[in-house]
């Protein structure tokens, strides 16, 4: 099942961020460490296409992510033309985000300051941690934060005290999600509205991600003696290790799959990376799949 979530709100803050794209020096997208290529909007090529905009790409909650991943992906982003990347969540996240002014105006050194200062656009999913990093920024709550997508909706303007003009945007996916697995990193990631999809789907998707990238996490954390079995039974078998059994012995799947959604979003599975470039490679857009398969699917 595709997943897809794009409310009302979105299609208006879009209309917005390309008009203010106009008046802005660069632009800083925020994507989640654990999904970064899932998470990065597409539109932002499409509107660069019309504005050459130099883009800092953060890497948020690298705390969560797999360490050695994230340096893959560090090096990936900026390898692109015209993009910086930094990591976000290790260490010192105040300090490390007390640093990006500096770091933007090295990237647009045209802008001097003063009546020239550093306009910057930013840009993120929903739930990517984009209102916590402009409180942080002016040291007071100026963004709302929830762990409930789409809470900010509509783009705001904000003055730094040193000059640099921020443009905030509210979290904003886009028309359709072209691959079926962005769709379910993003909801694994919290970062789709809950009525967009399964839960039990989303979490099913998790275990077989987690089976072939980090079976020792997974047997660890379930305390599971091995994975070599159906997926639809290593699900039901979580259920019981966690203690999610209704009356007369059976799984209560709603409870399993909140139990693993909510063990990945915390961290408590480990620090855990769903992709790797390599894997965009392989991706096969939304209908577009091989037309054997939908011949052997209406049999």
């Amino acid at each position: 099942m595709a997943i897809q979530w794009f409310p009302g709100h979105m299609n208006a803050a879009r209309k917005q961020v390309m008009e203010t794209m106009a008046k802005v020096d660069m632009v800083i997208e925020i994507v989640d460490a654990r999904a970064p290529a899932s998470s990065s909007n597409p539109m932002l090529k499409q509107l660069r296409l019309h504005r050459q905009r130099p883009v800092l790409k953060i890497l948020n909650k690298a705390d969560l992510a797999d360490p050695a991943l994230n340096k893959v992906w560090l090096e990936w982003f900026r390898a692109q033309p015209g993009t910086e990347a930094i990591l976000l969540g290790e260490g010192d996240k105040a300090a490390a985000v007390k640093r990006i002014p500096d770091l933007c105006r090295k990237i647009v050194p045209h802008r001097t300051g003063g009546v020239k200062p550093v306009r910057i656009l930013i840009l993120g999913i929903p739930n990517v941690g984009k209102s916590t990093l402009m409180n942080i920024l002016l040291n007071r709550k100026v963004a709302k934060v929830a762990d409930t997508p789409g809470v900010t909706q509509h783009i705001q303007r904000i003055d730094l005290s040193d000059g640099t003009i921020v443009y905030d945007t509210p979290g904003l996916l886009w028309p359709k999600i072209e691959y079926e697995e962005f769709g379910y990193r993003l909801a694994l990631a919290g970062s789709v509205g809950r009525n967009a999809y399964s839960e039990e789907d989303v979490a099913w998707f998790a275990i077989e991600t987690l089976t072939q990238r980090y079976p020792e996490l997974l047997k660890q954390r379930y305390k599971l003696d091995s994975l070599d079995v159906e997926l639809e039974a290593l699900f039901q078998l979580i259920g019981r290790k966690r203690g999610a059994v209704l009356g007369g012995g059976r799984v209560d799947s709603q409870k399993t799959a909140d139990l693993i959604l909510t063990d990945f979003r915390s961290g408590t599975l480990g620090r855990i990376t769903l992709e790797t470039p390599a894997d965009l490679d392989n991706l096969v857009p939304l209908g577009d799949e091989p037309e054997e398969d939908a011949e052997s699917d209406a049999e």
